[in-house]
């Protein structure tokens, strides 16, 4: 877990316990979950251990470590559960405490997010008016003497074509971008195809030296399977509805869903490029849609 954003004390039947709230979400660590639930630290741990090992939940997806210091002055790293794990405990042990404290925790979650949203777009709306007055100071210089060089107008060039760049990271930072209109359908490549594609980056990777052969080595068919998902219709209708909502989520169920024993990142970007290519859209207008900044980015993956 990184820092905390913040503690909350929860007060309820018989029970007071510091509430750690971080990435959206609130989080208790064993004794905590035992003290809420006027239950034993051994009851709370056996009832975890039935709902990861039924897979009614997943491990690493309700369970983070923090570094905390000890009452003995020494650092240790303990388990923290999230809302999910302490409400699936809880139904188990106190279903009367459990419903409190989803609400409390459901209006609590609420409010930190609504602060958190106003805070985060007065700081963008800052930030932004900064870049482009910034950009507007670079332009009038260009358009002076001062500046007359092809090698300084072409610097301007590149912070011109890339503010908006900048702009789309800061929203995404900010937790304030917004899913634009996509073009519906796109075309997914089949099980085969995909791993036929792999194979070829896998050898040239490893030709270079930059991977193993442990790389793209795939985990009980999980490629089919997420395919299979990305291709799967709501009541009739797509899922992913367009080639954009296809791509995006293509490339976070391989990195999220580990289908290889090793190069998600690295696949799920090839995999993300190949897919926009395949459907004409990993350029517009003859530029292409991912700066070369997030190419980068992708290929360091």
């Amino acid at each position: 877990m990184k820092p905390v954003s913040a503690i909350v004390i929860y007060e309820g039947e018989n029970a007071r316990v510091e509430v750690r709230i971080e990435h959206d979400n609130v989080w208790l660590n064993l004794q905590q979950v035992a003290d809420l639930f006027g239950r034993d630290k051994s009851v709370i741990s056996r009832h975890l251990k039935n709902i990861f090992d039924t897979k009614e939940l997943e491990r690493d997806s309700v369970v983070a470590k923090n570094a905390t210091t000890a009452a003995d002055g020494k650092t240790y790293l303990v388990d923290y559960y999230n809302l999910d794990a302490i409400i699936s405990v809880g139904y188990r042990v106190n279903s009367t405490r459990a419903t409190r404290f989803r609400q409390w925790a459901t209006r609590v979650l609420r409010e930190h997010l609504t602060k958190g949203y106003t805070l985060n777009r007065q700081r963008f709306e800052q930030n932004a008016r900064e870049l482009e007055a910034t950009l507007a100071l670079v332009r009038k210089a260009a358009a002076g003497e001062v500046l007359t060089t092809d090698q300084g107008r072409g610097l301007v060039d590149i912070i011109a074509r890339y503010t908006q760049t900048f702009l789309l990271l800061q929203h995404y930072d900010e937790g304030l971008l917004a899913e634009p209109k996509g073009v519906p359908g796109g075309v997914l490549p089949t099980a085969q195809v995909a791993r036929a594609a792999i194979a070829r980056l896998k050898a040239e990777l490893i030709q270079r030296g930059e991977a193993s052969e442990l790389f793209g080595r795939e985990r009980d068919n999980g490629l089919t399977a997420l395919l299979g998902n990305l291709d799967q219709t709501v009541l009739g209708a797509p899922a992913y509805p367009t080639i954009e909502s296809k791509a995006a989520h293509l490339l976070y169920f391989v990195i999220k869903d580990h289908p290889f024993v090793d190069g998600n990142k690295r696949i799920g970007s090839f995999l993300f490029v190949e897919f926009l290519d395949r459907n004409g859209r990993l350029f517009r207008d003859g530029e292409p849609v991912i700066t070369t900044w997030g190419w980068r980015r992708s290929r360091c993956w």
